[in-house]
Formats: structure tokens, C-alpha cells, sequence
């Protein structure tokens, strides 16, 4: 039927299907040579993975690798102990492979040389009589670029990003950080050659130069020599280190006995997040070293699983006893050397790579490798079964996470970019709040032609027309600064938004606070003997609004100067689309920003509500108070309807805050005057005012 073949960037996971022939009724097998499968559970389905969990050491120039067994790998042995507790969770799943058990087999490729011939072994075996297999690689750590050529490797997959996204990454790491002039270490294999000379070419396009390209070998001294005179005398840096975590171990424990400081290092994913490179030797080499990795995952059950694991788990296992002689310094033979191993040892006492399980990382890889071989097999039966799959997801063959910017299209074999959303004037509800933005500046602009035409009546006159034109002004200015907020968000008008609507509404509260000081003044000054008008003539009431308005124009230059509002894609609401709103920048800058207003609004409503009892024909602090009290609630009303409110309607808050409140003034202060002006004439009269001021001996 077919096979299914899990390789990594030194690990390789075999997965191969074994089933009955359909003509001779027998089971196919997979035979390996002695010395390979270290671990096998019989099932209806068998899945094969290869891991070097032990590598080789050479022994001298003239023998060439040998001495299988001489390393041991702990992270390798984690890999396949996650592929068992894998298979064993999808056969508790009575929904994946229902009624079919998956057995698997794991082997020891003993290090990169026997890598391959461990995976033909699982493959190919010595009695396939009856069977057809075809082979399907699928990786969860092999990252190399030139595995994605569908040419050379049509039925390549892999659960993790090729080296082009790292690649790309790192390039734009190093522009973000102005870092134009770089050199590079690298290993001498595939993985690091093709990688080197893609980030070459991606970096010159982006006006990044590489001063140097230096190979690190593991056996050459001369090699080496020349890379450290390199790093003393080169004018750059930053280095990349681009080679597998083995040969960064190598490397980094050379070199920290040379004392090379100042250097800005940036690693590739196989051995940036290796926290044990960092030992005392070189942490002050690799002080601030920068890299991207594999994201982090949690897969529950795994970590128990790794730390319970005992000899007697694997009784036929020679591997398990030797790493259980290595963790715990003991030996399962009787020795005068060493303490006799009872194999009920408690892992969870030992310090290694193999019992680290704060965080999966490449074990999230195998994992998913060996659920997408689950998945496919339950498709491969349910269409023998003459039924459509119930697979899953589609895996794309490099299993790319799109950007957070982008969205998977339905095959689920595309990133697409997300449709971003803004408060527009195309949609209702940016009309609607054009439409009452423009109707206010319309009925802003109407009334002052009706007190223009009418400033010399007694009402205009009575009321400081002079105050009055200027809040007129600026609630104009107010209606307009609401367009601002709407459209999509750009740099300047984001900074335009808030600051425009901080100082015009200063402006229009600091009229209206010089307008219920007149009034108290006014009122004062009917007293015996009083001249407190004098104190509070047309010079001083100028000088108080522009006074009161050239703070708030301080504090907003601040904030554009200190932290300014600036345009923002926000993904956390919504995960399907993209928010374009602008972001505050300082929000100190913007709540000062509205908390002067709102200090100027609660002392102009208490000067009011203190007027509020003056003589009938001074019934502007009526108005005024109530204007205050709509504009205090409107605003009270904000705050919390800002902060719970998501993407655009945190716009469509702000703006209707805005909109109310300046009708709130508008329609209170102006609207009463109008209808005497426009219909009640005989009211508009010295005569009529004076009637209802109260003599001066009722004072005395």
C-alpha cells in the first residue's frame, strides 16, 4: 500500500504501511538487520522511525567511522520516545482509525553517516514478496530549502518551515536593527551551504553586505585559526552562525578560550534556543544572542510520559540500559567501578536534554508528523471503503503557520492576506456620523449668521456677543474634527484626530467658562458700589480662553513630541480579519489630554450651577449649567464604552462623544436664543430685559 518517511535535519522518522495483500492474505514485513530497531510494538498498521539516538566517533585518519554507540544522544532518544507515546494516543482515539491498530518500529541510525542506510533497511527489507510500498518522506526537523523541489523530491513532506522563512527572517532581523555590514560562520553541509548562500543573496538585496563567508570544520586547526584571526581583525559586528547545534557545541567551546568580546551574534534555529551552550566559559560570548525558533507548544501527557519511562519498559532495548547507565552513573553489570543500576531509578532526579521537559518544541514536529500519517491512513480507508475521508486538515508540504497578517484559504495551501476593516465614510455607519458631523457644522454656521445679522439686539449684546462668535467658531471646528476620526488611519491623521479634537474642545469649554464668568461678574456688578467688571473687561476674558487653550496646546506637543499616536494593524480581536485603528502612542498624552478637558468642564458646571439662581433675564448660567450637565454625562458615559468597545467602534464611540456633546452645547446655549430672535422679536428688547432686573435698593 505504501510507506511513509519522517526525516529530520539529523533525525529521520520512517514511517512505512504494512498491510495484507489482497492475493495472498499475508502479512507484509519489514525485515531489519541486527543492531538497527531498538524499540517495536506489533499493530494492523506499522509505522518505522529512524532517530541517532547514539553517533559514531572516528577512530583515527585511516579508519573511517566507527564505534557505533561511542555518543549518546538525548534529545534523539526524547524524539522517538515521543513518536511511541504518539502512536500510542491516536490508538486510544476511537474516532482516528477506528477498529485499526498502529504499531511502529524505531531504529537507531547511529549518527548522519548510517542515517540513510538504517531508513532503507526499515523500507526495503528482505522479504517483500506481495507487497507494493511507496515511499512518502515527511520531516519534522529538516528545514533545508532544497528539499521543497518538487522535482527532486515529489513525496517530500515536513511539519516544519524550510530554511527560506528563516532566511527571509533573519535579513529583516538584521535591517530592522540596521545591521548593514556582517560576517558569516558556517558549517561545510548542505544545510548550512545552501543556507549561507541564500541569506547572501536575500541580504544584498536589502543593502545588507557580508564582509566575510568562513567554513567551520570540526577537524581542521588551520580552519579554525583562520576564523579567529578573522574575528579580531574584521571591522564587522555582527556574525551569523549558521551550522547545526553539534558544530556550534564544537565551535563555541574553541573559541571561548580566546577571548573574543563585542561581537553581536545571531544564530539559526538548530542551536539558538540550546540554553546549555551558555555555559560559564561562553556566556560572555553569547550575551544577547539573537535568533528565531521553533514556536513553543504544550502536548499533554508527554512530559509524564518521558520521566516514567523505566528499563523494564523495554526489556529487549540495550540503548535504554545505556542511557540509564549514563543518567544515573551506574551499571546493570556488576562492577567494583560502579553502583549496581535496579532500574527503578526516578528520572525526575536527573538533569539532561532528555528529561528537560519545561517546553516542546521539535518534539511539537514529531508529534504532528505522526499525526499526519495517522490522518492520512484514516483517509486511505475510508476511500477503500467506498466512504469520503472524515485528513483531517490538508498539510501543505512545508507546513508553513501563515504570517498573523495572513489567513489560510479553504485547501488550506495558500496564506491570503486578511481583509483589514476601518471606520469608512462608505459604510452606514461612517455616513451616518459624516452626516450629523456636517448637519452641526451646518446649524453652527447658521446661527452665527443669525447673530451677526442680529448683534446689535439686546439679547446678542447682553450675552458677550464677542464670547459667543468664538464658541460658535469652535463648535464648528469641533464638528469638523469628528471627519477626522474617519477614514483609514495614517500617520498624520491619527496625530491630527486627537490633538485637533483636545484643543478645539478646550477652546469651546473655555468660551463657555469665560461666558459663565461674565455672567457671575455681570451679576456682581448690579451690587451698590461694585466695579468687578473692570477685573473682567473683553481684554481679560480674550486673555483667559487663550490662556486656558495654550495649555492644552503644550500638553499635546508633548505628547506628538514624546510618544505620538501612530497607525496600527490590531489582530487581537479578530482572528479571520485585521483592525486598522490608531494607537495611542502615550496613553498618558491622551487621558492628560482629556482630563484637562474634563477639569475645565466640572469647574465650568459648578461656576453655572452657583448662577444658576440669578435674576431671570441673566438665564444664561440655566443654560450653561444644563449644557455642562449633558457634556459631563456624555463623557462620564466614554470612558468605559471606549475601553470595552472592539476595532471600529472604539472610532464610533469617540466620535459620538464628540457629536453629542457639541450638540449638547450647541442646542443648549444657542438653540433659546434663536427662537426669541426668530420668534418671539418683542422679547428681543432693552426694555423687555430691563423690566426683569431687579432695582438697586432691594440691595440695600
Amino acid at each position: 500500500m505504501g510507506g511513509w518517511l519522517v526525516m529530520g535535519w539529523i533525525t529521520v522518522i520512517f514511517f512505512t504501511l504494512l498491510t495484507r495483500t489482497k492475493s495472498e492474505n499475508q502479512t507484509c514485513k519489514v525485515i531489519g538487520r541486527t543492531g538497527f530497531m531498538e524499540f517495536s510494538k506489533e499493530g494492523d498498521l506499522m509505522i518505522g522511525g529512524v532517530f541517532s539516538m547514539t553517533s559514531t566517533r572516528k577512530l583515527s585518519l585511516l579508519v573511517t567511522w566507527q564505534c557505533c554507540g561511542c555518543r549518546w544522544n538525548d534529545r534523539e532518544l526524547r524524539f522517538a520516545r515521543t513518536m511511541i507515546f504518539t502512536v500510542r494516543e491516536i490508538n486510544r482515539d476511537a474516532t482516528l482509525l477506528p477498529g485499526v491498530s498502529l504499531g511502529y518500529r524505531v531504529y537507531n541510525g547511529c549518527g548522519s553517516e548510517n542515517l540513510i542506510l538504517a531508513a532503507v533497511e526499515a523500507v526495503n527489507g528482505e522479504d517483500s514478496r506481495g507487497c507494493t510500498i511507496n515511499r512518502m518522506l515527511s520531516s519534522h526537523l529538516s528545514t533545508c530549502a532544497c528539499l521543497s523541489d518538487k522535482r527532486q523530491y515529489p513525496t517530500f513532506f515536513r511539519t516544519v518551515p524550510s530554511d527560506r522563512f528563516q532566511i527571509a527572517g533573519l535579513v529583516q532581523l538584521m535591517k530592522y536593527f540596521d545591521w548593514r555590514w556582517v560576517g558569516i560562520i558556517y558549517s561545510p553541509r548542505l544545510y548550512s551551504e545552501e543556507g549561507t548562500a541564500d541569506f547572501v543573496k536575500y541580504a544584498k538585496k536589502e543593502g545588507i553586505c557580508v564582509e566575510y563567508r568562513l567554513p567551520y570544520s570540526l577537524t581542521s586547526t588551520k580552519k579554525f585559526h583562520i576564523i579567529t584571526a578573522m574575528l579580531r581583525e574584521s571591522s564587522s559586528k555582527v556574525i551569523l552562525m549558521f551550522m547545526p547545534f553539534y558544530y556550534a557545541k564544537s565551535f563555541l567551546a574553541k573559541i571561548e578560550a580566546y577571548n573574543i568580546t563585542g561581537k553581536q551574534w545571531v544564530g539559526s534555529e538548530s542551536w539558538i534556543t540550546q540554553a546549555d551552550l551558555a555555559s560559564v566559559g561562553t556566556k560572555h560570548i553569547l550575551h544577547g544572542a539573537m535568533g528565531f525558533a521553533l514556536p513553543q507548544a504544550s502536548i499533554p501527557g508527554l512530559g509524564d510520559f518521558l520521566l516514567s519511562l523505566k528499563p523494564s519498559d523495554e526489556p529487549q532495548s540495550d540503548i535504554i540500559k545505556a542511557f540509564w547507565e549514563k543518567f544515573f552513573d551506574c551499571s546493570f553489570s556488576p562492577s567494583n567501578t560502579s553502583t549496581l543500576c535496579t532500574g527503578t531509578e526516578d528520572l525526575r532526579t536527573v538533569s539532561s536534554d532528555y528529561t528537560d521537559v519545561a517546553f516542546f518544541r521539535e518534539e511539537n514536529n514529531v508529534y504532528k508528523a505522526v499525526y499526519l500519517v495517522a490522518y492520512a491512513l484514516h483517509a486511505l480507508l475510508k476511500c477503500e471503503n467506498g466512504s469520503n475521508p472524515t485528513t483531517g486538515k490538508p498539510y501543505s508540504p512545508d507546513c508553513l503557520i501563515c504570517p498573523p497578517e495572513f489567513w489560510p484559504n479553504e485547501k488550506r495551501d495558500r496564506c491570503l492576506p486578511k481583509p483589514t476593516e476601518y471606520l469608512s465614510y462608505k459604510e452606514i455607519m461612517g455616513a451616518l456620523l459624516t452626516g450629523f458631523g456636517l448637519t452641526g457644522v451646518f446649524l453652527s454656521l447658521l446661527i452665527s449668521i443669525i447673530f451677526l445679522t442680529h448683534k446689535e439686539t439686546p439679547i446678542v449684546r447682553a450675552n458677550n456677543s464677542e464670547l459667543s462668535f468664538l464658541l460658535l467658531l469652535s463648535l464648528k471646528l469641533c464638528f469638523l474634527c469628528s471627519l477626522t476620526f474617519i477614514g483609514r488611519p495614517s500617520e498624520w491623521s491619527c496625530m491630527l484626530r486627537h490633538t485637533a479634537f483636545g484643543i478645539t474642545f478646550v477652546l469651546c469649554i473655555s468660551c463657555v467658562l469665560g461666558k459663565t464668568i461674565v455672567v457671575l461678574m455681570a451679576f456682581r456688578a448690579t451690587l451698590p458700589g461694585s466695579n468687578v467688571m473692570k477685573w473682567f473687561g473683553p481684554a481679560q476674558q480674550r486673555l483667559s480662553v487663550l490662556t486656558f487653550t495654550l495649555i492644552q496646546v503644550v500638553i499635546c506637543i508633548l505628547w506628538l513630541t514624546i510618544n505620538p499616536p501612530f497607525p496600527r494593524m490590531n489582530m487581537k480581536y479578530y482572528k479571520e480579519k485585521i483592525i486598522l485603528e490608531c494607537a495611542l502612542g502615550s496613553a498618558v498624552g491622551f487621558w492628560a489630554v482629556l482630563g484637562y478637558i474634563g477639569l475645565l468642564a466640572v469647574l465650568c458646571f459648578i461656576l453655572a450651577f452657583l448662577a444658576r439662581k440669578l435674576p431671570d433675564s441673566f438665564n444664561e448660567a440655566k443654560l450653561i449649567t444644563f449644557s455642562m450637565l449633558i457634556f459631563c454625562a456624555v463623557w462620564i458615559a466614554f470612558i468605559p464604552a471606549y475601553v470595552s468597545s472592539p476595532g471600529k467602534f472604539t472610532v464610533a464611540v469617540e466620535i459620538f462623544a464628540i457629536l453629542a456633546s457639541s450638540f449638547g452645547l450647541l442646542v443648549c446655549i444657542f438653540v433659546p436664543k434663536c427662537y426669541i430672535i426668530i420668534f418671539r422679536p418683542e422679547q428681543n428688547s432693552k426694555k423687555h430685559l430691563m423690566g426683569k432686573i431687579p432695582p438697586r435698593t432691594l440691595y440695600k
